[in-house]
């Protein structure tokens, strides 16, 4: 079972100005966004990927660039976006410390049609807006997608990758997926078996880092909306959830090594 690292992007210019950013070209993290996107590559650093895929827009991508700038050279197979990697090892721009893996179009923000680039304190004042806190399975955004469709195609397209990543390097395989609010949140309601329409009782903050493993008989949910703590866990072998909770991450650690000998 590989195990997928769900990254949200840092904060954005749009997340202070109080505006739903959707799809707008252009919105990039602010300073205080790049502190946490570099802060949650520093936790990440304790743990080599074998991928890094993120959503196609700006903020998710600059997210992505930060937290793979912090890996070891041996993350290989990497290529700059839109660009396939036999092109950036004949231009010789390949480099696996400035590039991000994949850029995926189904784990991008959800299309908000016409509420895209409006303040939220105004769109609180729309009927719809209700329906979105309470009964987001029902809601078709004006001009828009239904966060049914969001939800869809995010957890088809992690769990297509999931597959793909384990096909390639094993069971034990980590990856990287940088992506937004709504559609990490989408993808963990997913991952938990709980119906969309309770997925706003979960938080995912800005450059937060959430861990899904999708075994055979369920998925399972390692970490939710974390923004400090240890990740070196994530290096030794992934272990089945244990009847009565197990003894946790650092045991397991403990008894990796006690395996190896040192």
């Amino acid at each position: 079972m590989a195990t997928v690292i769900l990254v949200r992007h840092g904060r954005t210019t749009a997340n202070v100005a109080g505006i739903l950013a959707g799809r707008a070209i252009g919105v990039q993290l602010d300073d205080v966004g790049q502190e946490q996107a570099k802060r949650t590559a520093e936790r990440l650093a304790a743990v080599s990927f074998v991928g890094v895929v993120s959503s196609p827009l700006e903020r998710c991508r600059q997210t992505a660039r930060l937290i793979l700038d912090h890996q070891s050279p041996t993350l290989t197979g990497t290529a700059e976006a839109g660009e396939t990697a036999a092109a950036a090892n004949a231009t010789g721009t390949h480099n696996p410390l400035h590039a991000v893996d994949a850029v995926e179009d189904d784990i991008t923000e959800c299309d908000y049609g016409q509420w895209q680039g409006l303040a939220l304190s105004e769109l609180v004042k729309e009927p719809l807006w209700s329906v979105v806190q309470g009964r987001p399975s029902e809601v078709v955004f004006p001009g828009g997608e239904s966060m049914q469709a969001m939800q869809s195609r995010a957890v088809a397209a992690i769990r297509r990758l999931d597959a793909k990543f384990e096909a390639e390097h094993g069971p034990n395989a980590v990856w990287v997926a940088v992506s937004h609010g709504d559609v990490i949140k989408s993808i963990l309601a997913d991952a938990l078996g709980m119906h969309l329409d309770h997925f706003q009782r979960i938080s995912v903050n800005p450059a937060s880092v959430s861990i899904v493993r999708y075994r055979s008989e369920q998925p399972h949910v390692a970490a939710m909306n974390t923004d400090a703590g240890d990740l070196s866990w994530l290096r030794t072998v992934a272990a089945e959830p244990q009847l009565g909770g197990g003894a946790g991450h650092q045991a397991a650690g403990h008894q990796a090594a006690a395996t190896s000998g040192s």
